[in-house]
């Protein structure tokens, strides 16, 4: 939204907020209002019961994450020491839960565009939650997760470490110089980096992660069921034979990864990606497609990047603990635990 519309909802939603409680008057609301050295984009001026008039200040932005919360609710603590006796509020489409508990700790209120809300001051207490709102982050997050993003995102995973520049993380990750500049503003509204002249890198990338696998579709990419009479590891061990034979890059993933990198994770089910699922492929696999009772999936992968930093574990070739993560996060129930081996035997001691 531009951000006039914002600020037009956001003198609504204040309006609408507050009129909500009875013992509570709005006289007037004025925009771009300067107390003293400062400018509020609202000032509200009202009652509650008979006595005397208070004014809240409200600052508004267009996006909710945490690095402009902080920015606004650092201007308005700034507002209350310089005309004492005013009240703050944070408004924006969306308030993501890390920026409210910014404003409560800071002794801010909140409000968003669709009413959610926590005001409290004095004997106002307003706690709105849990209101559907239209401007959720949906589309911020389609940003930050899309198949260019995510190749970047699995760079400073791997290698979280490393401090980057935008121009060598760009070569790294095979994208342009503009999808890394995305991507980092991104990251930095989140404050999920940390900068300085060596470059930046990611500070809380197990938030990252957790994010990206309730985000993370596994279904982008081309999955082909089959069914073998061997067991699973002689089926890998076909797979892999096949694929040096045919020159087809290969990466198992799921289970057939985890269970070698894990030990104690349990599961029959083969899986891998392939770049290509050729006739003689499965020939020489031994495998036949089934549309019911698989024991085995090759995936023609939704883009190149899901292989970044693939490695040989007991000479069968696997990817990276960042993608096995995700794709066992897709699986409910058994996937989930062994995403959890996975965390605690690779993932926690990389960070």
């Amino acid at each position: 939204m531009k951000e006039a519309d914002i600020e037009k909802r956001a003198v609504t939603a204040i309006k609408s907020c507050l009129d909500g409680v009875p013992f509570i008057r709005v006289k007037q609301i004025r925009q771009h209002k300067k107390l003293g050295n400062l400018k509020a984009d609202l000032l509200i001026d009202f009652q509650v019961a008979d006595g005397p008039l208070r004014s809240i200040v409200a600052e508004t932005k267009g996006n909710g994450q945490p690095r402009l919360a902080r920015e606004a609710v650092n201007h308005l603590v700034r507002m209350k020491n310089e005309s004492p006796g005013v009240y703050g509020v944070f408004m924006a489409p969306y308030i993501s839960p890390n920026s409210a508990e910014i404003c409560r700790k800071e002794g801010i209120g909140y409000l968003d565009l669709a009413g959610n809300c926590l005001i409290s001051f004095e004997t106002v207490f307003i706690l709105r939650e849990g209101i559907q709102n239209p401007f959720s982050e949906k589309r911020y997050l389609r940003s930050l997760y899309t198949t260019k993003s995510a190749r970047v995102l699995r760079v400073l995973l791997m290698r979280n470490l490393e401090w980057w520049k935008t121009q060598p993380l760009a070569i790294e990750a095979a994208v342009s110089l503009g999808q890394v500049a995305n991507v980092k503003k991104l990251l930095r509204d989140r404050e999920w980096i940390i900068e300085d002249t060596r470059g930046f890198r990611l500070s809380n990338p197990q938030d990252l992660l957790k994010e990206w696998s309730e985000n993370y579709s596994f279904r982008k990419n081309t999955v082909r069921n089959f069914y073998s009479l061997k067991r699973p590891e002689e089926i890998e061990e076909a797979i892999t034979r096949a694929c040096l034979e045919l020159d087809i890059t290969y990466a198992f993933t799921g289970f057939s990864a985890a269970r070698r990198i894990a030990p104690a994770v349990h599961g029959q089910r083969v899986m891998s990606y392939v770049s290509a699922i050729s006739k003689a492929l499965l020939e020489r696999s031994g495998l036949k497609e089934v549309t019911s009772g698989p024991n085995t999936s090759l995936i023609l992968p939704y883009d190149e990047g899901v292989s970044y930093m693939m490695r040989e574990v007991d000479s069968l070739r696997v990817v990276c603990p960042v993608q096995l993560y995700l794709d066992l996060k897709a699986y409910k129930g058994r996937g989930e635990e062994a995403a959890e081996a996975i965390w605690k035997k690779e993932l926690s001691t990389l960070w």
